[in-house]
C-alpha cells in the first residue's frame, strides 16, 4: 500500500505459521486449543508475544488488570496513538483462531513495519487484552472492560475461579517482564479483526466483512427453588421439582427468542441442580441466561418475556423463581468513517466486503462504547463454528483480512489529519 511514499506490504506466509505456531501452545487432541485466562498456557503465549515485540524494539508495559501493551513509538509522539489489539485466551475447548487472529494480525502489522524500516508518524499499540473470554474468571472481556472504564477493576481483581484462585491472586504470576502501569495516553483509533464466528459470510460467498457494530446483550443467573423430596415414595402431583421447573425456565428462553426472530438469540448456558443426586428431587436449580439482540428495546421486550415466564412457573409449580441481571452489554455502533474506509480499500483489493453485525461481544465493543472510534474486520469462518476445537477459517481470507486492517491502520499511522 501507498502512503506517504511509504511502502508496506505484510507477509501472508509468517502471518499463517504465525497463528499455527501459536496454535501449538495449549493443543488439543481435536485440533483446537485450551488457554484458559491467567493459566500457565495463557501465559507462555503472552511470554511469546511480547519475546516477539521486544525483538522489535518495542516497548513493554502492563495494567493492572493483565492488558499487555506492546508500543511502536511514532516520529510525531504528540499524536493521538493507533490501537490493535484483541486476545490469546481460549475457551476449555476453544478453537486457534478465535482472538488471536486479532493479536497476530496486529503483530504482523509492526513485523512489515520494523522489516521495511518504516517509522509510523503516530505510535502504534498493539493490545493482548487479558481474559476476554470468561471462562475461567466472569465478566467476558473483562481486561477490556477494565481498560475503557466500564468494568470497576477493584471488583474485577475479586473475581475467583472453581477453585477458590482471585484475577488479583493469578495475575501475580505474569511473567512478561512487565511492570504494571496505567496507560494514559491519548488514542486515535482502534482496530480488530476477528473470525466471524458466524455463517453469513461464508453463505454469501464473501471472505471479509466490515463490522458496523455489536448487537446489545443482556445476561441473568437464575435459581429456581423448590423442595427436596425422595424420588420414589413422593408422588408426582404435588412435587415442588425444581428441576422440572429449570428445564420448563430453559424452554420458555428458547421460545422468547424465537419470538422476536430472526435476530433474537437467547442461551442457557449452565445449569446446577442440587443437591446432584439421582434418587433426590432437585431442591433448587442454579441457571444461567444469556439474551441478545441488534435492537435495545426488543431486547427490554425479551426481558419482560422472560420475568413473565418466570413468574408463571413459579405460581404453576408452586416454586420460587428469582432472577438477577448480571451484565449488561448496550448496542455499539462502530465508527462508520472508519468502516467506509474499509470499504474503499476493498474495493481498492478488489476484495468482496459486505456490511456485518457482530452477534458475539469483543473487544472492541468495550474500547468503542468509551467513545474511541473503533471498527473491527471479520473473516469468514467455515460452518460458522466457533468455541469448539473444530474452528476454522480459510488461509486466503486471513491473508485478505490482515492486508484490509493493514490498509485502514497504515492510513491513520501516517495521517497528522484527527478523524
Amino acid at each position: 500500500m501507498q502512503m506517504d511514499g511509504h511502502q508496506i506490504q505484510i507477509d501472508g506466509e509468517r502471518l499463517w505459521d504465525s497463528i499455527q505456531a501459536y496454535a501449538q501452545i495449549g493443543a488439543t487432541a481435536k485440533g483446537g486449543v485450551k488457554r484458559l485466562a491467567f493459566s500457565t498456557l495463557d501465559y507462555e503465549a503472552r511470554d511469546q508475544f511480547v519475546d516477539e515485540c521486544v525483538e522489535m524494539q518495542m516497548s513493554i508495559s502492563r495494567d493492572e488488570i493483565g492488558n499487555i501493551f506492546a508500543t511502536m513509538e511514532g516520529s510525531d509522539v504528540e499524536l493521538p496513538a493507533v490501537l490493535v489489539g484483541s486476545h490469546l485466551d481460549s475457551q476449555p475447548t476453544g478453537g486457534k483462531y478465535d482472538g488471536a487472529l486479532g493479536v497476530l494480525a496486529g503483530l504482523e502489522i509492526a513485523k512489515s513495519l520494523y522489516a521495511a524500516g518504516k517509522r509510523p508518524m503516530r505510535t502504534l499499540q498493539l493490545i493482548n487484552f487479558a481474559n476476554e473470554e470468561g471462562a475461567r474468571f466472569a465478566p467476558a472481556m473483562m481486561g477490556s472492560g477494565v481498560f475503557a472504564g466500564k468494568l470497576n477493576l477493584a471488583e474485577m481483581l475479586e473475581k475467583t475461579d472453581l477453585d477458590g484462585v482471585s484475577v488479583q491472586q493469578a495475575i501475580s504470576l505474569d511473567r512478561s517482564g512487565a511492570h504494571p502501569t496505567r496507560e494514559g495516553r491519548p488514542i486515535d483509533s482502534y482496530f480488530e479483526i476477528h473470525i466471524e464466528q458466524g455463517p453469513l459470510l461464508e453463505m454469501e460467498g464473501v471472505p471479509v466483512g466490515a463490522v458496523t457494530g455489536a448487537q446489545a446483550q443482556r445476561w441473568y443467573e437464575a435459581t429456581v427453588i423448590g423442595s427436596e423430596a425422595h424420588a420414589g415414595p413422593t408422588p408426582m402431583i404435588g412435587r415442588q421439582d425444581a428441576g422440572l421447573g429449570a428445564a420448563e425456565l430453559a424452554l420458555a428462553v428458547e421460545q422468547i427468542a424465537l419470538a422476536h426472530g430472526p435476530d433474537g438469540r437467547g442461551t442457557v448456558g449452565v445449569i446446577v441442580p442440587s443437591p446432584m443426586s439421582p434418587n433426590v428431587i432437585p431442591g433448587s436449580v442454579f441457571l444461567t441466561i444469556d439474551t441478545r439482540h441488534p435492537e435495545e428495546d426488543v431486547l427490554l421486550q425479551m426481558k419482560d418475556a422472560l420475568l413473565n415466564a418466570a413468574n408463571q412457573i413459579a405460581e404453576k409449580r408452586r416454586l420460587q423463581v428469582e432472577i438477577t441481571e448480571t451484565w449488561h452489554s448496550p448496542m455499539t455502533p462502530f465508527d462508520e468513517r472508519l468502516v467506509s474506509r474499509l470499504e474503499h480499500f476493498a474495493a481498492e483489493r478488489q476484495l468482496d466486503c459486505r456490511r456485518i453485525w457482530s452477534g458475539a461481544g469483543h473487544d472492541a465493543v468495550y474500547v468503542a462504547a468509551s467513545g474511541v472510534p473503533t471498527v473491527m474486520v471479520f473473516v469468514q469462518t467455515k460452518d460458522g463454528i466457533s468455541h469448539n476445537e473444530s474452528e476454522s477459517i480459510k488461509k486466503e481470507d486471513a491473508v485478505a483480512g490482515c492486508e484490509l486492517l493493514c490498509d485502514a491502520v497504515l492510513e491513520r499511522l501516517f495521517s497528522e489529519v484527527e478523524l
